[in-house]
């Protein structure tokens, strides 16, 4: 790593924290342009205005400068110039130059575009082409550059570079310190972004194509979900006119794991794309009940889809009686067998319910025309129009093809057992129906107790109605716990578009949790999906993943244990303990350090712990509250825990948290997850002896 020389004139860094300040100057330039931008002579109405204003916002916005986030992180000199490159969808940025010397340009690396006042660019945007070297490159595959340079940062300030030849043979290949630095950095507040970081497995998927799905395997701290948000950047950067138009979605298990990961993206510029948990999706009604374990696994099973349908369709009745519309003095009369033969090909069609049923009056009124054009009439489509309109053809239409509720067809499986047995024949056995019907009767969707699992039924019946907006990418994390009725839900908003599946088989922590990917794509309605396994570890230190991969033949045999490639190994106690004073003693200990402290428990110990912790006059946050400085322990149900880091944890009761779940199964995989939590250090506390599972 270098340090700064005596000389100013010949100090590098000094003259690289010189291009820092002109960059930012450059940047402020930029917003100062956009905010001085006058629209009132170029919109054609108030709608126009409106659109173009809050365009010009989102542009100012992604134009600020974070005081505390580096500009740029590296830097590219090429040993001939590149090419002329690709520009993305929808950017009118010049072609990237860099700076211009004896070998093809020098390149500054950072999260956007930053060009100066005549349009050269000093800041190249990491989703470039032009970058992809930055992280791909090695001393096997220099990529025609010469040196790759990266930056450490203290805050915003520029405090030191390091340097890497990758086309001189003479020097031998080295791990970085300032990329270890970085990873390993403590953390206090939301997740961040890994640009600075982005190892060369990552970036590959991270700049797939729209076009294909792409499902990621990766266990505990391989970033899997930093690569999905990185992901979303890059296919906005690179597809950014057709994305406006179809629309992004990043979908994760709950509330608190969205509000951790919901500064990544701004932090990239990105400012557009909407976060929802599945919950969020599908909800059409109010969810008041919980299932059991049993009855869930049922709902969520891909059968109930063939169940909805049977019974959606039932409603349609073939016409036994003709249709006689009267115009003026005469009547035109379609026999019920012609009705019959439009309504089976219909149904033979295999479009939406609701498609259909619009389409079925039409369907009558173009019988009629037939026969008016046979008459010597000459109608025009304004005449079909009104026979569709007639009262005759609407009865008829009521009678055969009805319209129907969603959520009262659902109401009516769960509550008729007659109605369900008519329609689960074959498809459910005698006890499935018996689980999932419910014991008292329900007056009305208003008043019944729907369930997570009763919402996702609701919505599989509402798109067999009538088809779900399909998005251009959904992002899809911790996919491993949803059922495979959730994940069609989730496949629904992306059937014309691609998907980005993230997940872990060992941290499934729900009775119908995904048994293989392939098996969770065919039911995403993605079997052409292409599956990544992510298996080396950069947040996790190497005595605590290979702890926890204890476990592993027991939760998951024949997954690859993730392999830490840190080289700080972290700190890591097992520890016996027999009051709570002594966790919160542990707590104390860990958040001497700097950085976030996380105390995870099963959830009925939570209560005493909360207590505990008080009464030392420890402040302690929940999850999905932001850590400050002054505030960096966060008390953690065990069941709340998937997907968060914590520097620091203390994990009380390894017993206990198996002891939480349903099954030993599901126990040792909450356990599994709540072992990988730690960035730094870990300290397992027990008074119960610890799972046998954990035994060397």
């Amino acid at each position: 790593m270098s340090t700064p020389a005596h000389d100013p004139l010949d100090d590098p860094l000094a003259r690289e924290r010189s291009h820092l300040a002109a960059s930012r100057a450059a940047l402020r330039a930029m917003r100062e342009d956009v905010e001085a931008l006058d629209i009132r002579d170029v919109t054609a109405n108030w709608v126009n205005a409106e659109v173009l204003a809050r365009q010009i916002d989102d542009r100012i916005k992604a134009l600020a400068d974070l005081s505390d986030t580096p500009l740029f992180f590296g830097r590219l000199d090429y040993l001939h110039a590149p090419g002329a490159e690709q520009e993305p969808e929808g950017r009118g940025a010049a072609s990237p130059q860099g700076r211009r010397g004896e070998t093809g340009g020098q390149f500054y690396i950072g999260r956007r575009h930053v060009h100066d006042a005549d349009g050269d660019p000093m800041v190249i945007d990491w989703r470039a082409p032009v970058s992809q070297p930055f992280y791909r490159a090695s001393k096997k595959d220099p990529m025609d550059v010469g040196l790759r340079r990266r930056f450490g940062y203290t805050g915003g300030d520029l405090t030191a570079y390091e340097d890497e030849h990758l086309s001189d043979p003479a020097e031998a290949a080295t791990t970085s310190k300032l990329l270890q630095q970085e990873i390993e950095r403590p953390r206090v507040g939301p997740m961040r972004d890994i640009v600075a970081t982005i190892q060369p497995e990552q970036d590959e998927i991270v700049r797939s194509g729209l076009g294909g799905t792409v499902c990621v395997q990766g266990g505990p701290g391989t970033g899997k979900t930093a690569v999905g948000l990185h992901r979303v950047a890059y296919l906005l950067y690179a597809h950014r006119d057709r994305l406006a138009r179809t629309g992004t979605l990043v979908i994760g298990p709950n509330r608190s794991f969205l509000h951790y990961i919901e500064q990544v993206l701004p932090a990239l510029g990105e400012l557009t794309v909407r976060q929802a948990t599945v919950d969020d999706l599908v909800a059409q009604v109010e969810v008041r009940g919980t299932d059991d374990a049993a009855a869930a696994v049922v709902k969520g099973d891909a059968r109930m889809a063939e169940v909805l349908r049977r019974a959606l369709y039932s409603h349609v009745r073939m016409p036994t009686e003709p249709v006689v519309v009267v115009r003026g003095s005469r009547r035109w009369r379609v026999p019920a067998y012609e009705l019959e033969v439009i309504v089976r090909e219909l149904l033979e069609r295999d479009i939406r319910y609701g498609a259909a049923r619009e389409a079925l009056p039409q369907r009558i009124a173009h019988e009629v025309l037939v026969q008016m054009e046979r008459s010597g009439e000459a109608p025009d489509d304004r005449v079909q129009d009104a026979v569709a309109r007639n009262s005759a053809v609407k009865a008829a239409v009521k009678e055969i093809w009805p319209a129907v509720d969603p959520a009262k067809l659902v109401l009516r499986l769960l509550t008729d057992a007659d109605f369900l047995a008519e329609h689960a024949d074959g498809v459910l056995d005698d006890d499935e129906q018996k689980t999932i019907v419910w014991a008292k009767p329900v007056r009305s969707v208003k008043s019944a107790r729907w369930s997570a699992a009763d919402a996702v039924l609701i919505d599989e019946a509402t798109d067999l109605i009538q088809r779900t907006h399909s998005l251009g990418h959904v992002v899809l994390d911790e996919a491993q716990d949803l059922s495979p009725m959730q994940y069609r839900a989730v496949g629904r908003r992306c059937t014309t578009g691609s998907a980005t599946v993230l997940g872990d088989l060992a941290q499934g922590t729900t009775p119908w949790a995904t048994r293989s990917w392939q098996e969770a794509l065919a039911h995403l309605g993605k079997q052409e999906g292409h599956i990544e396994e992510l298996t080396a570890g950069f947040r996790v230190p190497t005595d605590v993943i290979a702890y926890a991969s204890r476990l592993l033949p027991h939760i998951a045999p024949g997954l690859t244990p993730v392999a830490s490639v840190r080289e700080n190994p972290g700190f890591f106690e097992v520890r016996t303990v027999t009051e709570a004073g002594e966790i919160v003693a542990a707590c104390e200990e860990l958040l001497r350090n700097e950085g976030s402290t996380g105390l995870i428990a099963a959830d009925a110990r939570v209560p005493a712990l909360a207590e505990a912790l008080t009464a030392a006059g420890i402040t302690y946050l929940a999850p999905g509250e932001e850590t400050t400085r002054e505030t960096r322990l966060t008390l953690v149900p065990a069941s709340l825990a998937k997907g968060l880091e914590y520097d620091y944890v203390v994990l009380d009761e390894p017993q206990a948290v198996v002891d939480g779940e349903p099954d030993e199964r599901t126990g040792l995989r909450r356990l599994y997850v709540a072992l990988t939590r730690a960035v730094s250090g870990l300290i397992v506390a027990h008074a119960a002896p610890l799972p046998p599972q954990l035994a060397e």
